[in-house]
């Protein structure tokens, strides 16, 4: 019997079984793709992640940049550059995530791939865990499986709303020029943002509708803002995901049993980064089940209302930002992504020196002001 299964090798799931197998807990991970594993994800990622690991995680970078540069409808350009100690972070996902399987191996945990978990059942003190042709055992069990993953609904958690996004990846004959910043366009699509991102030998476009109904076809504007950016979607491969953004609080444990990442909506509803929160969940799982194999009978109850404290609280703000944001797209660029300081206090959240709780208000109070007649 293993302390512990983590259902889904993304970070969160990884984070989870490094930080246990550290601490000399049997753990087996489970993952139903064959590793490394493809994932539609823009790939920008905060320094600060770094914090909660005993690693360079530098292997698992694909480049860093500090530039940024923000359009209205392809127009209106504001060309910036973040001055924060450390620069954005950018990431493959199958290599970013495969780095941290593998040093959740080297620590002790057992990894499989292409094993599909077809369902659970709790015996009284432990889970048992049905996979082909085979019954496994868990003091303690850990969903990680994404937006669509079922391990939600097994566990009996409430349904969230899903989401739908789209990516666009150009490959490029060579090395992508520095110049290419971190691109955001906020009046091609109602109610969404799309940006694109450089890699190494390509670009990466993506798009979410944070509010409101589906968008008839999300990749119509990847492709016109592809073209725009003088790059030819032709060249490129089209995929549509699902995503779980944060919704408001929802119980994130039940009987032994614990929800990180994306499969717990632990998404910022303002700019759908999912990576960073999923690891900060997956650093205060371990935690949690780490005291409850120690005796601790209210560790997992308390790990809900750490990530409610500790982030969810901040989401509600940010949630109350992006409804004003995306609702009033245009007067928010004029009175907000246009403000000289707009880049420096992104620079200071992304690197946890402000919360949103600090900046709603002015935020919320100068989009409201943008409505008013003869007020700019």
């Amino acid at each position: 019997m293993y302390d512990c299964i983590i259902v889904g090798a993304g970070p969160a799931g990884s984070t989870v079984a490094y930080h246990l197998a550290k601490q000399g807990h049997t753990v087996l991970l489970l993952e139903q793709a064959v590793l490394p594993r493809y994932k539609p994800c823009s790939g920008a990622l905060s320094p600060s992640v770094a914090q909660w690991f005993d690693f360079d995680l530098a292997p698992g970078l694909e480049l860093t940049t500090r530039k940024l540069r923000y359009t209205w409808k392809l127009e209106d350009e504001v060309c910036a550059e973040l001055k924060t100690q450390e620069p954005i972070w950018l990431v493959r996902r199958d290599v970013f995530d495969q780095f941290l399987v593998t040093q959740a191996q080297g620590a002790g945990a057992e990894v499989r791939d292409q094993t599909p978990v077809t369902g659970i059942a709790l015996q009284g003190d432990h889970w048992q865990v049905h996979v082909p042709g085979e019954t496994l055992e868990c003091q303690y069990l850990v969903g990680a499986d994404g937006a669509t993953g079922p391990m939600a609904k097994w566990l009996g958690f409430p349904e969230q709303k899903l989401r739908t996004a789209a990516i666009l990846e150009v490959d490029a004959d060579g090395p992508v020029v520095d110049s290419f910043a971190l691109n955001f366009e906020f009046g091609l699509a109602k109610n969404a943002c799309i940006w694109g991102f450089p890699r190494q030998q390509g670009y990466t476009f993506g798009i979410v509708n944070f509010l409101g109904g589906k968008i008839k076809d999300l990749h119509a504007p990847l492709r016109d803002y592809a073209q725009g950016l003088g790059i030819d979607p032709a060249q490129g491969q089209e995929y549509t995901h699902l995503v779980k953004l944060w919704d408001g609080h929802q119980p994130l444990h039940c009987d032994r049993a614990l929800l990180v990442g994306e499969a717990g909506a632990i998404v910022d509803p303002l700019t759908a980064e999912g990576i960073r929160p999923g690891v900060f969940s997956g650093v205060k799982a371990a935690a949690a089940i780490h005291q409850a194999l120690g005796g601790e009978a209210n560790a997992l109850a308390q790990y809900t209302e750490i990530i409610q404290q500790e982030w969810g609280n901040d989401m509600q703000w940010a949630q109350r930002i992006a409804s004003v944001f995306y609702r009033v797209p245009g007067i928010a660029y004029r009175v907000g992504v246009k403000r000289p300081t707009a880049t420096e206090r992104l620079g200071q959240l992304l690197t946890g020196d402000i919360r949103y709780g600090d900046i709603a208000n002015r935020v919320i109070k100068r989009l409201s002001t943008g409505l008013l007649p003869g007020r700019r």
